[in-house]
């Protein structure tokens, strides 16, 4: 795999190289101990990436995929992801949140490279990502579903989630998946996103409220009992 051309930029305050998020901005403690990166091959580096992470590739997909809608469209953008992870991997400390790194990439790339010339969505596979998580995931939250809703929910189908979900906004349904599906703390998604972490509280916030209005007006419509 080669590395892509050099370049760098900051956005938002944070260190970014070809895309790429610095282990500084994540890990802003980090400090200049001695570590594998000062030792390892070329050859050596690639393996490390490899095994550490392609495990995570099934992941960025479905994130990928939730950001295009078009399965084209996410194939390239986690290609695209990963060249620039290799070109920037001496550059990520190991044991810090590699998740993390990997998907600021993946969200800056989806910025700069595909929102201006996304394709229209093309109909997915119903196994890429289980949505119905994020009804489930926000009845435990204190902007979350009430147990009624969350029953009538649970009768709907995954397509029902995914396409009311795939109704928000970039920027609220990306936050809502984040959070809710991946599993992120708010402060991994501000670095994720590069936004501040009351940016982020406001935009799930308001992504959740949105989500939660969608499905309870499908499941009116469908005769089920959903409180107001």
């Amino acid at each position: 795999m080669s590395a892509p051309a050099d370049g760098a930029d900051n956005t938002d305050g944070l260190a970014v190289h070809n895309g790429a998020v610095t282990d500084a901005a994540l890990d802003p403690g980090a400090a200049g101990a001695v570590d594998v990166r000062e030792t390892e091959t070329e050859a050596e580096r690639l393996l490390r990436f490899e095994s550490e992470a392609l495990p995570l590739l099934d992941q960025l997909y479905s994130a990928g995929l939730r950001m295009t809608r078009n399965p084209s469209d996410a194939e390239d953008l986690v290609q695209e992801t990963f060249a620039k992870a290799y070109g920037s991997f001496h550059q990520y400390r190991p044991g810090t949140n590699l998740k993390a790194w990997l998907y600021r990439i993946l969200t800056n790339t989806y910025i700069n490279s595909y929102r201006k010339k996304q394709r229209e969505p093309l109909q997915s596979d119903a196994g890429d990502v289980e949505d119905w998580e994020i009804a489930r995931a926000a009845s435990h939250t204190s902007a979350g579903l009430r147990s009624a809703e969350v029953e009538a929910l649970d009768r709907l189908g995954d397509s029902v989630v995914r396409d009311a979900l795939a109704q928000l906004s970039d920027d609220f349904r990306l936050v809502v998946y984040l959070a809710d599906v991946e599993g992120f703390a708010y402060k991994e998604i501000a670095e994720i996103m590069g936004t501040p972490i009351g940016t982020v509280m406001s935009r799930l916030h308001r992504g959740r409220g949105q989500l939660r209005a969608l499905l309870a007006d499908h499941a009116r419509g469908l005769g089920m009992q959903v409180e107001s």
